[in-house]
C-alpha cells in the first residue's frame, strides 16, 4: 500500500490483484505506546519532533491516487476482490474454528472411549475377582463337605466297629454259655448212663443163673426146630431129584425151558434198546440239534404243507442272497463246488471252520450250502452241550447216529463251537464235559461220507489241537466294506420294499 502515500512509484502493483492488509508490529500495543512515549520524551529534550519527518505531500498524491483509483474501470473488481478474499478469509477462520469444535468433540469421545474401556476393564477385574472368590469358596465348601464326610465316615467305622466288638463280645458270651449248658448236659448223661449201667449190671448179675437157662432153653428149641426142617427139605427135595433123574423127559424140557428163558430176556431187552434207537432217529431229532432241514414223521404231520414244500425244492446256487467281498465269495464258491462234486461222486467230505465276528453270514451261508449241495443240514450250538454234564456223551453220540442215518447226507453246523472244544491243557474244565469232547473227537476222527462238519467260532485260537487236526479248511469271515454295505442296502430295499409295494403282497 506505500504506492499510495506516494513511496515506490514506479512498482505499483496491477490492478487486479487483492488489497493486501497491513501486518501488525510484533511488539504489541504496549511496545508502541512505549515508543511514542520514549520519542516525545526525546523530543521534549531537544530532539527532532515526530511531526518534522512528515511529509505531507503524500496525502496529496494519497488523496490523487485515490481519485485515480475511482475513476479507474476496475474499481470495482478489485474491492469484490478484497471483500472476496475477506469472506474466504473468514470462511477459513470459521472452518478452523470447526476443526478445532471438531477435534474438541473428539478429543472428548476418545476421553469418554478411555473412561468406558476403563469400566470395562474394571468390570472384568472385579468380575474375574467375583469369580476366583466364588471358586474358592466352592472349594473350600468342597473341602468342608469332604472333611464332614470323611468325619462321617469315621465315626461310622468307629460304630460298625464298636458294634462288631460289642456282637462278638455277646456271641463269645453265648458260645461259652452253650458250650457250658452242653457240658453240664454232657456230665448228667454220663452219670444217668453212669447209673443206668450199674443198675442194669447189677440186675444181670442177680438174674445171671435164670438168664443162663433161658438161652440154653431157647437154643435147644431152635437146634431142634432146623434140624427137622433141613431133614423135611432133604426128604423133600431129594424124591424130587431122585424122581427127576429117573426122568430124561423132564431133563430135556426143564433145559430147553431155561434156554428159551435166557434167549428171551436177552433179546429183548437188546432188541427193545435198538428198535427205540432206530425209531428215534428215523422218527424224531437229537435234543442237541436246535435246527434241521431233515424230514421226519413227527415234522410232517405238524407241518405237511412245508415237509412238501421241501420235496420239490430245487438246489440253488450257495450264494444267493448272500452278500460278501468278492475275494470271500470266490472262495466260497469253489467250496460250493467241490462239497457238491463230493455229494455227487459220493467221496469223503470235508470238515471246514468258519471263524469270525458275529452276524457275517457264517450260519446262512452253511445252510445254503447244504441245499445247494443236495444235502441236509442240521444247527446245534456249543451252549448246550455245557450244561447237560453226564448226559452229554449220551446225546453226543445220539446226534452222530442220526446223523449218519441220513441217506442225502447231513451238513452239521456246530455254532460256538469253542464253548465244548477248547483246550483240554489250559482250561480247567470238569470231567464231564472232558468225556462229552473225547466222544465229539471219537466220532470225528475219520472223514465220513454220511455228514460234513462245519464249526463256527469268534476266537479260533481256543480250539483244543485235536480239533485243529479234524479241520481240513479255514474261512475267515470278516466285516463287510462300503461296497458290501451298501449292496446290503439295496438289497434289504429291494426285498422289503420295492417288492411288497409292486407286487402288493408282503414278503416274509
Amino acid at each position: 500500500m506505500s504506492w499510495l502515500f506516494g513511496v515506490n512509484k514506479d512498482n505499483l502493483p496491477p490492478p487486479n490483484l487483492p488489497k493486501q492488509l497491513p501486518i501488525p508490529p510484533a511488539g504489541g500495543g504496549e511496545g508502541d505506546g512505549k515508543d511514542k512515549d520514549d520519542a516525545k520524551r526525546e523530543g521534549g529534550k531537544g530532539g527532532k519532533p515526530v511531526w518534522s519527518s512528515f511529509d505531507p505531500t503524500g496525502l496529496e498524491r494519497a488523496a490523487k491516487a485515490a481519485k485515480e483509483l475511482e475513476r479507474s474501470p476496475h474499481a470495482q473488481k478489485a474491492l469484490d476482490l478484497a471483500k472476496l478474499q475477506e469472506s474466504t478469509k473468514q470462511l477459513e477462520k470459521q472452518e478452523k474454528i470447526k476443526e478445532y469444535e471438531a477435534g474438541i468433540n473428539q478429543m472428548q469421545l476418545d476421553r469418554v472411549r478411555v473412561e468406558q474401556e476403563e469400566k470395562r476393564k474394571t468390570l472384568s477385574a472385579e468380575t474375574q475377582q467375583h469369580q476366583q472368590r466364588a471358586q474358592y469358596e466352592d472349594q473350600l465348601a468342597r473341602k468342608r463337605y469332604n472333611d464332614q464326610l470323611g468325619q462321617q465316615r469315621q465315626m461310622q467305622e468307629e460304630n460298625l466297629r464298636k458294634q462288631e466288638e460289642s456282637v462278638k463280645r455277646q456271641e463269645a458270651i453265648r458260645r461259652s454259655t452253650v458250650e457250658y449248658e452242653a457240658e453240664l448236659k454232657h456230665k448228667n448223661d454220663m452219670k444217668r448212663l453212669e447209673a443206668e449201667l450199674r443198675g442194669k449190671a447189677k440186675i444181670e448179675r442177680e438174674n445171671k443163673d435164670i438168664n443162663l437157662e433161658k438161652i440154653r432153653v431157647k437154643a435147644a428149641e431152635q437146634r431142634a426146630t432146623v434140624l427137622e426142617s433141613i431133614k423135611t427139605a432133604g426128604s423133600i427135595l431129594g424124591a424130587g431129584f431122585d424122581a427127576f433123574i429117573s426122568d430124561w423127559d423132564k431133563i430135556s424140557a426143564t433145559a430147553a425151558g431155561l434156554t428159551l428163558l435166557a434167549l428171551g430176556i436177552y433179546t429183548a431187552k437188546y432188541g427193545t434198546g435198538v428198535t427205540a434207537r432206530f425209531v428215534e432217529a428215523r422218527l424224531g431229532k437229537p435234543s442237541l440239534v436246535r435246527d434241521t432241514s431233515r424230514i421226519n414223521l413227527f415234522s410232517a404231520i405238524r407241518h405237511p404243507i412245508k415237509t412238501t414244500k421241501k420235496l420239490f425244492v430245487n438246489p440253488e446256487d450257495s450264494l444267493k442272497g448272500i452278500i460278501l467281498k468278492p475275494n470271500l465269495e470266490e472262495h466260497l464258491s469253489s467250496i460250493s463246488i467241490a462239497t457238491s462234486n463230493t455229494k455227487r461222486n459220493k467221496g469223503m467230505y470235508r470238515n471246514l471252520l468258519f471263524y469270525g465276528p458275529p452276524g457275517t453270514g457264517k450260519t446262512m451261508f452253511a445252510k445254503s450250502l447244504a441245499r445247494h449241495s443236495g444235502m441236509d443240514y442240521a444247527v446245534m450250538t456249543g451252549g448246550d452241550v455245557v450244561p447237560m454234564g453226564k448226559e452229554g456223551v449220551t446225546a453226543m453220540h445220539k446226534v452222530f447216529d442220526w446223523a449218519e442215518t441220513s441217506r442225502r447226507g447231513v451238513l452239521l453246523f456246530v455254532d460256538e463251537a469253542d464253548a465244548f472244544l477248547r483246550k483240554r491243557s489250559q482250561e480247567k474244565i470238569s470231567e464231564d464235559l472232558r468225556s462229552t469232547l473225547n466222544a465229539f473227537l471219537y466220532r470225528t476222527g475219520e472223514s465220513s461220507r454220511r455228514f460234513m462238519l462245519v464249526l463256527a467260532s469268534n476266537q479260533p485260537d481256543q480250539f483244543d489241537w485235536a480239533i485243529n487236526d479234524r479241520i481240513d479248511e479255514l474261512v475267515e469271515f470278516g466285516l463287510p466294506n462300503v461296497d458290501e454295505r451298501e449292496r446290503l442296502v439295496r438289497q434289504y430295499f429291494e426285498e422289503y420294499c420295492l417288492k411288497p409295494a409292486t407286487s402288493g403282497s408282503r414278503t416274509r
